[in-house]
C-alpha cells in the first residue's frame, strides 16, 4: 500500500543500531547508507529510511501516529520487541499479546525508536 516511509532521527547511529536489529529479528539486511547520510531498508513491497530532518529542526514524533509491521507469528513478534528493547527502545502501550479487534484477535508488540517514533509488530492470528 505505500511506496516508502521515512522516519527523522536526531542520532542517526543510534536510530541506525535500532532498526537494524528490529529489522535483522523480521528477516531483513542492514540499513543501507545514502550520501546524504540517510539509511535505507527495503523490502518487496516497500522500504522504510530513517533520516535527519532536512529542514535543520529536530526530529519529532507524530502524536498519535503509529508505524505497523507484518510478521509471521508471535514469536516474531516478540523477538522484534526485545531486539527493539535491546537497542535503545522503550516499550509502549500494554506489553505484547492477543487483542480483540474488528479483524479478529490479533497479537501487537508496540515500541518507540530512540527518536520517539511509535511502531507496532502485528500478527493476525488465525
Amino acid at each position: 500500500m505505500y511506496s516508502h516511509i521515512m522516519v527523522g532521527a536526531n542520532e542517526i547511529e543510534v536510530s541506525r543500531a535500532f532498526y537494524d536489529a528490529t529489522f535483522k529479528a523480521l528477516g531483513y539486511k542492514t540499513g543501507v547508507l545514502d550520501d546524504k547520510g540517510r539509511y535505507f531498508y527495503f523490502n518487496d513491497t516497500g522500504t522504510f529510511a530513517i533520516s535527519k530532518p532536512i529542514d535543520g529542526e529536530p526530529a519529532c514524533h507524530g502524536n498519535g501516529s503509529t508505524i505497523g509491521f507484518n510478521v509471521s507469528s508471535p514469536e516474531e513478534a516478540d523477538a522484534w520487541h526485545a531486539a527493539g528493547i535491546a537497542n535503545g527502545g522503550t516499550s509502549c502501550e500494554e506489553p505484547p499479546g492477543i487483542r480483540e479487534s474488528v479483524i479478529g484477535p490479533i497479537y501487537l508488540a508496540y515500541l518507540r525508536d530512540p527518536a520517539g517514533n511509535k511502531l507496532c509488530a502485528l500478527h493476525k492470528v488465525k
